[in-house]
């Protein structure tokens, strides 16, 4: 075989082998085409509960698979209002084989209480705090050492702020995820405080909030603006609170993906830092990549496991 065929050849399999690599990594997982086997001794479940969270109780419910034992769980946060829940996303969580679970806020889609960003976040830690209690963990079948979160938007940022600050969090996966502080600066407007503020109320508003109880669109701006410089409310200034952990980042063409890549950058100053980082070129909800975007999801759980 002359030179110029053996060169062929060598960069033809080069080629293949590109081609047979690009194909596993992006091979839709089984949990999103096909159920997993019956099992009748210890069948697949679905539990509804409520969550306690500074005297009121939060709806939730926590999608269980089969088998026997424990399994690790993931936490599902919604966004702001939480028109898009993702529950296609955590039933194929559980089809995968973990324990998926949602809640609603308080004050948001009938959960008593008032709705609030900071009692958003409180509402995290609550949730966390629920799993590991024992007598929970042991009726979700969950195995609370191995608690992930993923949150949607503004539930993005909820799940970030929460595991950055819990050691004990395995992993974190944030979607179009949104960094109140940047969120917080559409109402900044030094020349006319009032006008800013209105600005920002009139963005909240547009989200439809009528599901959310106890607030207004300005007393959410309100609230925002108050916290704009509190370095709680930025996830890029604890960042490094991630460590070694894994985090994935999803992001797509709604105008957030600034915002997660300062956070990344951040995160990969530490020469450990396993971060994941996808994008898609669709809209906020994912609309027509969901498929693609659980896959995402399902294979980076895959390597938790």
């Amino acid at each position: 075989m002359s030179l110029s065929k053996r060169m062929f050849s060598f960069v033809l399999a080069i080629a293949l082998s590109a081609i047979s690599l690009h194909s596993v990594a992006q091979q839709t997982p089984a949990a999103l085409t096909a159920d997993p086997p019956v099992d009748k001794v210890h069948p697949a479940s679905m539990e509804s509960f409520q969550i306690s969270s500074h005297g009121d109780k939060m709806n939730a419910i926590a999608y269980i698979p089969a088998g026997a034992g424990v399994h690790p769980v993931a936490i599902v946060f919604h966004g702001f209002p939480g028109n898009e829940k993702n529950l296609d996303l955590a039933q194929a969580i559980r089809r995968a084989g973990w324990v998926s679970v949602f809640f609603d806020y308080r004050g948001s889609w009938g959960t008593p209480g008032a709705f609030s960003f900071t009692h958003a976040m409180e509402d995290s830690e609550a949730a966390v705090a629920f799993l590991r209690e024992p007598a929970n963990s042991a009726k979700l079948h969950v195995d609370s050492k191995r608690i992930v979160l993923i949150g949607h938007s503004m539930g993005g940022y909820m799940a970030a702020h929460t595991g950055a600050h819990d050691s004990g969090i395995l992993a974190v996966g944030l979607i179009s995820a949104v960094n109140l502080h940047d969120w917080a600066q559409l109402g900044v407007n030094t020349a006319d405080p009032k006008a800013g503020e209105a600005k920002l109320a009139d963005r909240l508003a547009a989200n439809q909030i009528a599901s959310l109880a106890g607030c207004t669109a300005d007393s959410l701006a309100k609230e925002m603006l108050e916290h704009r410089d509190d370095k709680n409310w930025n996830f890029v200034e604890y960042a490094n609170l991630f460590g070694t952990r894994p985090l994935l980042v999803v992001s797509a063409n709604d105008g957030l993906m600034p915002q997660t890549d300062r956070l990344i950058g951040v995160v990969r100053k530490n020469p450990d830092a396993h971060v994941t980082a996808v994008h898609f070129a669709t809209d906020h909800s994912y609309s027509d990549q969901r498929i693609a975007m659980e896959t995402t999801v399902l294979n980076w759980l895959a390597s938790l496991k």
